[in-house]
């Protein structure tokens, strides 16, 4: 677009002046200058302009140039601060060259009209390539910083975490400082700050009614999170948004963060004193922002929503703590396959049936359960929760295993879920002669338990019986097998003995390793019996479990050493 020329002591245009004239003497007597023409001409530009006088003092700048320098007034001093890098007088006129100016990179050309008057004219080229070639218009720069924020955001399913990367993001680009104020929780409001230049993000919180001291917030962390951004008047900004020091702000925006369906919080920007003001394109920069920064705070609150809600299911599911007996000692592993993670179709519990306070009775005799049910994963694990709490259920009426084990049947057999199957193994602890123990054994389509003799000799238990949840009649052999103090009942699950590995990776591991295993640990505590039978079978399928893996042991507990 051509300049108009003003005629007089200006000769040439504001945009393409003419040829430096130093040395040349006015060649006509000085005009009046038309100030708002010349005004015009210079707000009209797309270059930043600043015209000063011989004193080197301003004259007229347009916006464009106080979006580069603030400040700039007519009869302000161009050397002034850092900006006297830009402004330098040795600056040869009609060549560019680029100065650092804060963390922008700014290039500088100076023009002069006769002796009384220069222009300098100031392009922003922080993001052209070296060869000259605009690589980041200020569009562009916007579009790297929404790109950016995108990645950042991604990165985190914490809430906190992910309101603090976008405090940290907003107040690098946006403002000179930016809080996240969260939706409140127990009447309280959580907020995040960062301010441009700071690395570190500060965290806090007040009342809600606190909170309600800024104007508009209510509103929009309540409202409809569509509601675009809204300019606060910076004289009621409360002292708990701006950060210690910052001082008065000249500019607030406030902007919801869109969520689902709701607001996943409010962006609150801050200018300092002398800063310009939020312009119609930062709006719409912010409102792009916003609607990223909001989706990734409500991912992350729906994710630890979800976690904490499974935390609370899987609790439940997870093998319990084992009790202290008096006449054994009690050791399990329960280990997923990797396909299922931390829960699976393998389980076992320990039921202390209840005694009414007061009866003067004996407390029952412990039940200790291993089952493994078909499939893997939260499925199956739910099931076996089922089964676990529907034993201690039925333990109030009945104590004899194999009459508990029909009742399960039936209760699986009456379920909707589809594959209701299991396998399981009771053992009932009874206190025998001369400190030994007596296990109550009754089993339905389990692995046999072996059973560990003092002298390091395996014996396989020959109790047998039918898979529940497939045949309303089901067979049962329930036998009764004596330890003696010291003496160990191996439970365990199939697991263990179909574990793949060995040199070809396919071999099954099988019921002779595992007794040939269990005759190393004569005379072992519980615990370490399970800890080197899991550290075996781990060793023989290295590349990982294809199936759940269960072992519990019982060993009855040690006479005490006497003295002679």
């Amino acid at each position: 677009m051509s300049r108009a020329r003003p005629a007089g002591e200006i000769p040439g245009s504001i945009s393409e002046p003419s040829a430096p004239q130093v040395n040349d003497p006015p060649r006509c007597p000085a005009r009046p200058l038309d100030a708002k023409l010349l005004q015009a001409l210079l707000d009209a530009s797309g270059e930043a302009v600043v015209l000063c006088d011989a004193d080197d003092r301003v004259i007229m700048a347009n916006p464009a140039a106080g979006r580069i320098v603030p400040d700039l007034a007519p009869g302000v001093l161009i050397a002034f601060g850092a900006a006297a890098a830009l402004f330098d007088p040795g600056c040869a006129p009609g060549q560019s060259r680029r100065v650092a100016y804060g963390d922008r990179l700014i290039r500088v050309r100076r023009e002069t009209f006769g002796l009384a008057r220069e222009a300098w004219y100031l392009s922003d080229v922080t993001a052209e390539s070296s060869d000259g070639n605009r690589s980041a218009s200020p569009a562009n720069r916007r579009t790297e910083f929404l790109i950016k924020a995108g990645h950042r955001l991604s990165g985190s399913l914490d809430a906190r975490r992910c309101a603090a990367t976008v405090a940290e993001l907003a107040a690098s680009f946006l403002a000179d400082a930016a809080t996240v104020m969260l939706p409140p929780d127990h009447r309280r409001s959580h907020w995040m700050r960062a301010t441009a230049g700071d690395p570190a993000v500060e965290e806090g919180g007040v009342p809600s009614a606190t909170a309600a001291e800024l104007p508009g917030l209510t509103e929009a962390l309540y409202g409809d999170p569509a509601t675009p951004s809204r300019r606060v008047d910076a004289a009621q900004a409360p002292d708990w948004l701006l950060p210690t020091g910052f001082g008065p702000a000249s500019h607030l925006l406030m902007t919801p963060l869109p969520g689902t369906g709701a607001p996943a919080g409010v962006l609150v920007l801050a200018r300092r004193q002398g800063a310009p003001p939020f312009d119609e394109d930062t709006e719409i920069l912010v409102q792009d922002f916003a609607v990223r920064a909001g989706a990734a705070i409500a991912a992350a609150m729906l994710y630890q929503e979800q976690s904490a809600t499974n935390a609370i299911l899987t609790e439940d599911l997870l093998p319990p703590r084992l009790p202290v007996l008096d006449q054994a000692d009690l050791a399990g592993s329960l280990r997923a396959s990797q396909q299922a993670g931390l829960i699976g179709g393998d389980f076992y519990d320990v039921c202390l049936p209840d005694v009414p306070a007061g009866t003067g009775a004996r407390r029952a005799a412990p039940l200790v359960i291993l089952g493994d049910v078909c499939g893997k994963g939260a499925r199956a694990a739910v099931l076996a929760g089922q089964i676990r709490h529907g034993l201690r259920t039925l333990l109030l009426l009945e104590s004899r295993p194999e009459r508990l084990i029909e009742l399960i049947n039936r209760t699986l057999l009456a379920s909707s879920a589809p594959d209701s199957y299991v396998t399981l193994v009771l053992a009932r602890l009874r206190p025998g002669r001369e400190g030994s123990l007596l296990v109550d054994l009754a089993v339905a389509g389990h692995p046999e338990p072996l059973i560990l003799r003092q002298d390091g000799g395996i014996e396989e238990v020959t109790a047998q019986g039918s898979m529940l949840g497939v045949l309303e009649r089901i067979d049962l052999n329930p036998v009764t097998v004596e330890l003696a103090p010291g003496e160990l009942c191996l439970l365990y699950s199939d697991g263990i003995t179909e574990a793949p590995g060995g040199p070809t990776g396919r071999e099954l591991y099988g019921t002779d390793r595992l007794k040939a295993a269990l005759t190393t640990c004569a005379r072992m505590p519980a615990t370490a019996v399970v800890r080197r039978l899991e550290q075996t079978t781990t060793a023989w399928a290295p590349h990982g479990e294809k199936d759940d893996r269960a072992l519990l042991a019982i060993r009855a507990r040690p006479l005490p050493h006497r003295r002679p």
